[in-house]
Formats: C-alpha cells, structure tokens, sequence
C-alpha cells in the first residue's frame, strides 16, 4: 500500500449461498431496495447488468449529507470477486468483493482503498493524511452496515 493511501476491509458470514450474495452485491437497480445507505441509482453508461465498463451514478447518506459519486465496474469474476472504481474531489477510490463459499454458507468480505489522485494538490495530500483515521473509521461503520443489510437480504431469500 502507498503511503498515501488507506484500506478498509470488512466481512460477515452469510446463511446462503454464494450465488444468492453476488445475485444481491451485482444488482444495481436493486441496491437501494437493499441498503439503506443507498438513496439512489442512477445507470450512466457502458454494458447492460454488471459487467466491466457498467458505469452508474451512486447517491449516499453520508455523514448526515447527501454525497453523490459516479462509478464504474473494473472487474468481475463471477460469482467470486467484482473491483468498483470512483474518482472524486482529487482521490481515487478502489472498492470490492469478494464471496468465498464456507461451511456455514457464504463470507463476503468487501475492501475500499482510497488515495489522493496524481492530480491532487499538495494541500488535498495533506489534509488526506491528516483526515485518513477519521474518514477510514466512518467508512467502516458504512461498510459494515452494508454488510449487514446484503446479508440480510440474502438470508431473507436462502
């Protein structure tokens, strides 16, 4: 890892299938329905579905506000891993999945990776630097409410 950069990483044991868990974390039109997190969808381009080059505007609460990010599907290898990238305010953002098949049913493990963009400032490094504990620890509670609620979606549908 960069030393600029900073990685979250969160999993949570699924009661399903893994085929059930990608069908959830790949639907986009659904994501909304599914985590709270997500205000809104907005398809922007590239492929029908989920595939590399699907591009989408993603709208959040965030902090208590309303942040908006477009991103885009960079790889997918289904049903096991998909990378998300974003680019916003001079950082770059990398999130995945990965759905590994347990015993139990299925852990999905999800990873977002922040770094400021070779166009950032100097100021925009930083204050990434100085903002990088704080922003990695409210990203994780979202992540792991995410998890949550995939998790109770795909249990609900097992």
């Amino acid at each position: 890892m960069a030393k600029d950069e900073w990685s979250v990483d969160v999993s949570v044991d699924i009661k399903a299938t893994a085929e059930t868990v990608w069908a959830i974390i790949t639907d986009l039109d659904g994501a909304s329905e599914v985590m709270s997190g997500i205000l809104q969808v907005e398809r922007l381009g590239g492929p029908d579905g989920y595939e590399v080059g699907t591009r989408w505007r993603e709208t959040r609460k965030m902090f208590g506000k309303e942040a908006t990010e477009d991103m885009e599907v960079a790889s997918v290898d289904g049903p096991r891993s998909t990378t998300i990238v974003a680019h916003s305010h001079g950082a770059d953002y990398v999130s995945g999945f990965a759905v590994e098949p347990i015993a139990s049913g299925t852990r999905l493990t999800m990873r977002f990776t922040g770094s400021p963009s070779a166009d950032a400032s100097g100021f925009s490094r930083v204050m990434a630097k100085m903002t990088a504990s704080l922003g990695a620890s409210a990203t994780r509670k979202a992540m792991k409410n995410d998890l949550d609620e995939i998790r109770a979606a795909a249990e609900s549908r097992a």
